[in-house]
């Protein structure tokens, strides 16, 4: 896929950008494949989710997911019965359930975290120390480009 040349000089950099996340995307899938326990991409997006919000209803995770209800039930299904999810009636209401995250899967998504670390240290230690800076320095401006920028719809 060749990236569309802009009169400033902006394409090649977002053509450089996007190969290096390809990369890294790589580089975190292949870590997170030596965990202990075996999880697609998906089903680790679900638990970070529920790490991020705890007691979530199957429908926060849904929207969350941007999945169907059926599939995310699924799912949870498949998480649970792997000991990493917790489902638990609310107290507010005994017909909604609120997922959670068992100690084993907080355990999991720690080791999956570390593990990533250390393959993302590996390639950062292989740089020259000069270029370590200008990754640092380049992020860091991307981050605050990104923040700054209007959103898409205009709002």
């Amino acid at each position: 896929m060749s990236t569309q040349r802009e009169p400033d000089g902006t394409g090649p950099v977002a053509g450089r950008v996007t190969d290096a996340v390809d990369g890294l995307t790589e580089l975190w899938t292949t870590a997170a494949a030596e965990a202990s326990v075996r999880l697609s991409p998906y089903q680790l997006r679900a638990l970070h989710a529920l790490e991020d919000t705890p007691g979530a209803n199957l429908t926060a995770l849904a929207d969350r997911l941007d999945a169907g209800l059926p599939t995310v039930s699924r799912l949870c299904d498949r998480l649970e019965a792997a000991g990493l999810l917790l489902r638990d009636t609310a107290p507010h209401d005994r017909r909604e359930v609120r997922l959670g995250l068992t100690a084993y899967g907080r355990d999991i998504l720690a080791e999956v975290a570390a593990l990533r670390s250390r393959a993302l240290a590996s390639v950062v230690e292989a740089m020259e120390p000069d270029d370590r800076a200008g990754l640092e320095r380049g992020l860091r401006a991307f981050a605050l480009a990104q923040q700054n920028r209007p959103p898409a719809d205009g709002r």
